[in-house]
């Protein structure tokens, strides 16, 4: 069954890395990645550009509305994600438990669904 690990961490921590403390935080994801694959588990994985630079996009009564960003509301961003593949919840819990974001940042774990509930 397929997982999201989502990766939620606070806006502005990134600005708080040096250049050599973030790309030791990439490796350490990559290597991550890369254990994953070895596993036959890793089914995609990217990492996501600050939302400073995002857009947000909804149509509403036929109306379309674009927003950019920064979105100073946000108490939290997706720095990015891992998209597996594991027979239970547990394991992919399991899973998120060893991601190194773990230690910086929250991991949700979330089930791949349709977009509605089952009866």
């Amino acid at each position: 069954m397929p997982y999201m690990l989502l990766m939620m961490e606070p806006p502005g921590q990134r600005r708080t890395r040096t250049e050599a403390e973030g790309r030791e935080v990439y490796a350490r994801m990559q290597r991550f990645a890369e254990e994953l694959q070895a596993r036959g588990q890793l089914l995609a994985v990217e990492s996501l550009a600050s939302q400073a630079s995002a857009v947000r996009v909804q149509v509403r009564d036929g109306q379309a509305q674009v927003l950019d960003g920064p979105f100073a509301e946000a108490k939290e961003m997706v720095g990015g994600f891992f998209l597996i593949d594991c027979p239970t919840r547990a394991e992919a819990v399991a899973i998120a438990r060893q991601c190194p974001a773990a230690e910086w940042c929250t991991v949700e774990v979330r089930g791949v669904g349709p977009c509605y509930e089952d009866a």
